[in-house]
């Protein structure tokens, strides 16, 4: 399994001084209504792909092959479960967040994708992406990120949304260098996350919990299970506690997003948790107290 890839050496002085100084504490809590109605459908997204004219080589993007790419954004609003952030890569953040737009907006973001193959810029709900040129010489050349590779949409994706949304954890880390998709470049931190489905998706956001701290809610399971009800349910919990085989329960940071899609106690207490992990649904049997000592964060995000 796949699990937040912490391959950079920072001095633990330098570690301190961003986490107490460029640090706080993102604890969000906004009204919410709850909402299921897509901003667009599948249906209205592939009419779309089917009417553009056959892409033509993009200059801007050359190692980007336009058959392979409108493959690959088909692909994402065909079957959002598939997308996958890459091994060993720092994308889980934004993978997340994809699955709120292949799922309830697919047209928003295939209009998008093809205007930023063509032009090199476009507006995303009135956010304006300008990827560098490091950004638009990178994309398409990623290697050994497994399904990652021959995804040259998901990898334009990922790269662009790293480069234009910034968090404290980017301070020393701005800009793109080669290999930085595995390192804190491509990191996301739980405010970044939550202002970046607020404001580039046009989501309500509910977040309890930090980087740093659990969220402190007495009774983590019921809390839960209300707002899976609500909207979609996104959880920021230590990945490598999760996919441990014993409940070793050692301080840990988070590490990782999944879309949670339920969470059943059993009879006997144990839970069985479902969810999303990039290019798959996932099963894990926990104890309420393991799952209180991984999670880090929740997001509820409801349509606007």
């Amino acid at each position: 399994m796949r699990s937040f890839n912490l391959n950079y050496k920072i001095p633990k002085a330098g570690l301190f001084w961003i986490f107490c100084t460029c640090f706080c504490i993102n604890v969000f809590s906004q009204s919410i209504h709850a909402d299921s109605t897509p901003h667009s459908t599948k249906k209205e997204a592939l009419s779309f792909l089917d009417k553009q004219k056959e892409l033509k080589q993009s200059k801007i993007w050359p190692f980007i092959k336009p058959a392979e790419f409108s493959k690959n954004l088909r692909e994402n609003v065909l079957n959002p479960f598939t997308l996958y952030e890459g091994s060993f890569t720092n994308f889980c953040g934004y993978a997340a967040m994809s699955y709120l737009a292949f799922t309830y907006d697919p047209l928003s973001y295939v209009k998008f994708m093809t205007e930023l193959y063509d032009k090199g810029t476009a507006d995303y709900n009135k956010i304006h992406f300008n990827p560098s040129a490091s950004i638009k010489s990178v994309a398409g050349t990623l290697r050994f990120k497994g399904k990652l590779d021959i995804r040259p949409a998901d990898q334009l994706w990922f790269l662009s949304l790293a480069d234009h949304f910034k968090g404290y954890i980017n301070f020393f880390n701005k800009n793109y260098k080669q290999g930085a998709e595995d390192k804190l470049w491509a990191a996301v931190n739980f405010g970044k996350f939550n202002r970046m489905v607020k404001t580039l998706l046009r989501y309500n956001v509910e977040g309890k919990g930090s980087d740093l701290l659990h969220p402190g809610i007495p009774d983590l399971v019921t809390y839960i299970n209300k707002r899976l009800t609500s909207g979609t349910l996104f959880l920021y919990l230590n990945n490598e506690f999760l996919y441990k085989k014993n409940e070793n329960l050692k301080p840990g940071i988070p590490t990782h997003y999944i879309v949670l899609l339920s969470l059943v106690k059993e009879s006997n207490g144990s839970l069985t948790m479902t969810y999303w992990d990039y290019g798959f649904r996932s099963l894990r049997q926990l104890s309420p107290a393991f799952l209180k000592r991984i999670v880090f964060g929740i997001s509820l995000c409801t349509i606007k």
